[in-house]
């Protein structure tokens, strides 16, 4: 196996996989000249989940083999990275491998961190707490729904970063309308815990969803945050992020999403700000300090939300910028921060959110995307994998 390559690519997740693939499919010479490092076995398309949490989808389908994902051309390094070195251009994994680059991308994505919540490991799958960001547990979330009587249904989001943060909300809608038909809606009290100031960052879509909530006659409580949970005695204790206020409320349903943080290896790393992820330039995605650095995805400190169609966005930028700094050229291309959340308000509805630093909506669709739509539903269960697989992981799009 070659130590030294053009291009390493640490991740082999979305991001890394597509600027893989555009790399080799619209730019010659990087044959064999490519090294991928993740030490995964397998690769999903984690979007689905929710949709799988909700009863309409199998979970087997979000999964490939990462054999089968990695682009023809590119070397992959079934190994885990655990440092770099980017003074001498290196980074060194946990088989004591070290892997040399001339220019180095980091998408390593996002850490979930299931120990930030006190007792969730040890009831999660189990007294009716589950979570769609779980590949193992996440039809136990079905399960959870379709057996539900009535009480508490708690929702929640963390006082962190989350990939796809309109997630935990959309499982939310869902189950409000399979209770709905399932005509036990009346026996539910759902409730809705967030750490953000409000239901959605995007003033157009804010104003929308907050009609969702009213109409579903949802009990939002903002500013706070899940700290512990006890299974046993089926309790959710949340904390107020302004005053530091604890109450416990006792729970039928408990959705949780995880806080979730950068990788480790980054966070220790030269590589990372001071809160820990990739250091990159916002429009251009070269790192701050070193030139031949770039960063994509989740695991970079971009002032966006942290989904696959960022990354749809970051990538051509990032390939494009990094063949001009091969030729020492300027850069041309941008990133604007474009983000898009399609946020499903049920089943068969669904608001699609884009916008881009400034919160302004970047609408792709000759239409209203702030009103629920079946057509866009449509388009997020049964296009957007195919686009998935078929288009970004190809490099085409």
């Amino acid at each position: 196996m070659a130590t030294h390559y053009r291009v390493v690519i640490v991740g082999g997740g979305t991001a890394g996989i597509t600027v893989a693939a555009q790399l080799l499919r619209y730019s010659k010479g990087f044959e064999q000249a490519i090294a991928i490092i993740d030490p995964a076995e397998v690769h999903y398309y984690q979007p689905l989940w929710t949709l799988v949490g909700a009863g309409v989808a199998k979970k087997e389908v979000t999964k490939r083999s990462m054999r089968s994902v990695i682009p023809d051309g590119a070397d992959w390094i079934q190994q885990a990275v655990t440092n770099f070195d980017p003074e001498n251009n290196c980074v060194y994994t946990n088989e004591g491998t070290e892997i040399h680059y001339d220019y180095l991308i980091v998408g390593a994505g996002i850490e979930v961190n299931w120990d930030a919540i006190k007792g969730l490991k040890d009831t999660l799958g189990k007294n009716q707490v589950c979570s769609n960001y779980s590949y193992e547990h996440v039809e136990y979330t079905w399960e959870v729904i379709r057996n539900f009587s009535g009480g508490n249904a708690i929702f929640t989001h963390p006082n962190s970063p989350v990939k796809c943060g309109g997630a935990p909300q959309k499982i939310m809608y869902l189950a409000d309308n399979a209770f709905r038909k399932a005509r036990i809606r009346d026996k539910a009290e759902m409730l809705f815990i967030s750490a953000n100031s409000a239901i959605f960052d995007v003033l157009k879509y804010r104003k929308a969803l907050e009609k969702i909530v009213s109409r579903k006659q949802i009990k939002t409580y903002f500013l706070n945050h899940l700290i512990e949970v006890r299974g046993d005695t089926k309790e959710a204790v949340l904390e107020n992020l302004d005053t530091r206020e604890q109450q416990t409320i006792p729970f039928s349903m408990l959705h949780v999403t995880p806080p979730m943080q950068a990788p480790t290896f980054i966070k220790d790393s030269p590589l990372a700000d001071d809160n820990g992820w990739v250091n990159v330039h916002p429009h251009t995605l070269q790192h701050v300090h070193y030139e031949n650095v770039f960063g994509i995805g989740d695991c970079s400190n971009l002032p966006t939300s942290k989904t696959g169609a960022a990354i749809r966005k970051q990538a051509p930028v990032v390939v494009n910028n990094l063949i001009a700094i091969m030729k020492e050229k300027p850069f041309e291309a941008t990133y604007d921060g474009y983000s898009s959340c399609p946020l499903v308000t049920g089943y068969n509805r669904l608001i699609l959110a884009e916008f881009d630093y400034d919160k302004n909506p970047q609408e792709s669709m000759p239409f209203n995307q702030a009103v629920e739509r079946k057509s866009m539903y449509l388009m997020k269960k049964d296009f957007l994998p195919i686009m998935y697989w078929d288009g970004m992981l190809k490099g085409i799009m």
